[in-house]
């Protein structure tokens, strides 16, 4: 099968376009490997996808699939599989990060798959944070170097057994100790997780720098869990330079009904606009790509 390819921005990322009515199944796995290793984001459009193709050929470039457990948010799982859900629990904008860079057990590639767009807006926003590292000023740049994120959350017992998917509190303890977390654990079973994580990261083949982390959201959505490790507060004026970055080179993906997105989550930060359609159904899948990364 021939594969027909355009950029999906100036910036960032290719289409792979069904122009022959094609099974996207008959896609040359060795080409698309290839191209995302180079772009970090593909879109492919136009191959007349439902949930099970989308299982289906996620399925042919990805291993170790995740549930989601410790989550930020809720995540609706489609057709009883556990690696399917759902991204609309609600319907604000979330701004561009890494998914789950708030815990040290990342998904290294996710895939997202359009069941139905929203009739208006709900636009998947896409970035390269090696491009967001390289438009940092340099005291920026500096200050991300001496300096680190720390998320501070307080859950009750009921509220971290949904989060982690687990029956006990050792069984939280374990995670935690394996996450890098630090747990304090009250006479009631309330905690308290405290994770320190980069804001920079260096890229997997340790040529360049990435700023891919949660940081933009978390201030948007929960700004009480962020501080810098050394428990200061962010101050305005970073947040309004990153913010700023982010509105110069983002890049909107405007859905249309059957169209699969593949992301490395090493180097590719992702967000969405705000939308009001209730209809609107945008899967994802959290797992690591199933060829050399």
């Amino acid at each position: 099968m021939n594969i027909i390819t355009q950029p999906i921005s100036e910036i960032i990322g290719q289409q792979i376009i069904n122009q022959d009515d094609k099974s996207i199944l008959e896609i040359d796995r060795e080409k698309i490997i290839n191209l995302f290793k180079e772009y970090g984001v593909l879109l492919f459009r136009g191959f007349n996808a439902d949930t099970e193709i989308f299982r289906d050929f996620s399925n042919l470039f990805s291993t170790d699939f995740l549930d989601y457990a410790g989550g930020a948010f809720n995540r609706r799982v489609i057709d009883n599989d556990q690696t399917i859900l759902s991204v609309n629990d609600f319907q604000t904008e979330i701004k561009l990060h890494g998914e789950m860079y708030y815990q040290k057990n990342i998904p290294l590639m996710l895939w997202f798959f359009c069941a139905n767009p929203a009739s208006q807006h709900g636009e998947t926003t896409v970035c390269d944070g090696r491009h967001f590292f390289a438009e940092l000023s340099n005291s920026t740049k500096e200050l991300f170097s001496r300096k680190k994120l720390k998320f501070t959350v307080r859950m009750n017992k009921e509220q971290w057994l949904i989060k982690y998917k687990i029956d006990d509190v050792n069984q939280l303890r374990e995670m935690c100790k394996n996450h890098d977390t630090h747990l304090t654990i009250y006479e009631d079973e309330s905690v308290l997780l405290e994770y320190i994580c980069p804001v920079v990261v260096p890229s997997k083949c340790g040529n360049y720098k990435v700023f891919i982390n949660s940081l933009l959201p978390s201030i948007q959505l929960s700004p009480d869990v962020l501080r810098f490790d050394d428990d200061s507060q962010i101050p305005d004026e970073l947040m309004g330079e990153l913010n700023g970055i982010a509105d110069k080179i983002t890049t909107d993906i405007c859905w249309n009904q059957g169209d699969l997105l593949m992301i490395d989550n090493t180097r590719i930060m992702h967000g969405r606009k705000a939308f009001t359609d209730e209809t609107r159904e945008i899967y994802i899948r959290l797992c690591s790509p199933a060829f050399q990364f």
